[in-house]
């Protein structure tokens, strides 16, 4: 008997796409991604929820040093309710400190259970709403002197990117066809995440460039006045700060011009593995040099810091293109499979 080959037609190969074993594997890879994202995103705020209840944090100091010098430089728009709630805190501070050190924790023990990924992540963009203006000034962006090497735009601006990357998404109809529903993941989706990035690279090359940052000394005076908290750290702070006396100018120039690429090669899809490796090397030595660690040797920090954000952001972001070119790979197989009879 012979045997008769058939091609068929692309849209109605695709048509029987949802019951070939490729999409529920694309669809397992991709909720694998989004899962280890929420619970790094979990450890990250348990993190963040234990140096809360730093002893510092209980002291009046918490408000003299931490909150108040978020409204200097500031216009009189945002200066002006950042030293309200100051002062409105100052007086309960210990009940303040207990209660947001609690819901930090709360948040990351909400993230580490399937069950109640979604409402800690909701409450988590409240309070990190709520962070990123007080407690960090809007990341002092107004200010004319944020600067990307001491943490600019705030970690608190990359918890909230970082949970509408993790958000988990349901899954959608099954007329759908595979490859719609394997593309989606998160709020954002794929494009948008991948604006996300390049607004904040774009944003810390335009930061790079202001005056306050890009004069002979800026650099290093930035580095100089790095909280470290170890005597080991400051022997490492001390030599970058030296190297860079007087050349400010030349780094700012270099640094925004490589903030850029970064930032661009992400959006127009092109060598983007190259370019997330770049970025967060780069946002781990702000992290040493221009941070300190986040201050976390100093008993005065309250967040972990950009990096391991940054880190998180671009892990997911490889996760979830990886998975959607091994898919793309696989549909594109079974439609140019023949089918025999």
């Amino acid at each position: 008997m012979s045997t008769l080959t058939l091609t068929p037609p692309v849209s109605a190969a695709r048509s029987h796409l949802p019951r070939l074993k490729e999409a529920p594997v694309a669809r397992s890879r991709a909720a694998r991604v989004t899962r280890l994202g929420q619970v790094v995103l979990g450890l990250l705020w348990l993190m963040d929820g234990l140096l809360q209840f730093q002893p510092y944090m209980f002291g009046k100091t918490f408000i003299t040093g931490v909150l108040l010098p978020n409204a200097a430089g500031q216009p009189g728009i945002i200066a002006s309710p950042i030293t309200w709630i100051a002062n409105l805190i100052e007086p309960h501070v210990v009940i303040f400190n207990a209660f947001a050190a609690t819901l930090q924790v709360l948040i990351g023990l909400g993230l580490l259970c399937r069950r109640t990924v979604k409402p800690a992540l909701l409450a988590s963009f409240g309070w990190a709403i709520g962070i990123w203006f007080t407690g960090e000034g809007l990341g002092m962006i107004f200010t004319g002197g944020a600067n990307p090497l001491t943490g600019a735009p705030g970690a608190a601006l990359l918890y909230i990117l970082a949970g509408v990357i993790c958000w988990p998404r349901a899954e959608r109809s099954p007329e759908r066809t595979a490859r719609a529903r394997i593309k989606a993941y998160g709020l954002l989706g794929e494009h948008r995440t991948r604006l996300a990035w390049t607004a904040l690279w774009l944003g810390s090359a335009v930061l790079w460039l202001l005056p306050a940052n890009s004069s002979a000394n800026a650099t290093h005076d930035a580095i100089a006045a790095v909280p470290s908290g170890a005597g080991w750290l400051t022997s490492i702070l001390n030599t970058p700060a030296n190297a860079t006396a007087g050349h400010g100018t030349a780094i700012a120039i270099v640094m925004a011009a490589i903030s850029a690429a970064v930032g661009l090669a992400v959006l127009r899809n092109r060598r983007t593995t190259p370019a997330l490796v770049i970025g967060v090397s780069i946002s781990l030595i702000y992290w040493v040099i221009g941070q300190g660690f986040g201050g976390a040797l100093t008993g005065q920090a309250t967040d972990v810091g950009t990096a391991p954000l940054m880190l998180l952001i671009a892990g997911l972001h490889f996760g979830h293109s990886r998975r959607r070119r091994i898919a793309s790979k696989t549909t594109s197989h079974a439609v140019a499979t023949p089918i025999t009879a």
